[in-house]
């Protein structure tokens, strides 16, 4: 059996091309949500604490949610909503030097 040969430049580039084309934006925008919430978290914790890149997670998230209304699935808006809005709670209470927990 031959040894298998690597793609050249030109195959690269055509796959990543089909790649492309059977990306959504929504998609990408839902990727894109999911790892700006969990970042706006991890900015809140103890170790990582930085106060003004969780509000800019928050303001991300909640500039970008309207945009994906009526693109995707009610039940997904929904749930970063409530991502939204526990992010905000969680901030409330970092910013008054507390951690919300027991």
């Amino acid at each position: 059996m031959p040894e298998e040969q690597k793609p050249t430049d030109e195959e690269l580039m055509k796959q990543l091309e089909e790649e492309l084309q059977k990306l959504q934006v929504s998609d990408l925008l839902v990727q894109t949500l999911y790892t700006v919430s969990s970042l706006g978290y991890r900015k809140l914790s103890e170790p990582d604490r930085d106060l003004d890149q969780a509000r800019l997670a928050i303001e991300a998230l909640r500039a970008l949610l309207p945009v994906l209304e009526g693109t995707v699935g009610d039940e997904l808006v929904r749930d970063f909503k409530q991502v939204t809005s526990n992010l905000q709670l969680a901030y409330a209470d970092a910013a008054k030097g507390t951690n919300g927990t027991a």
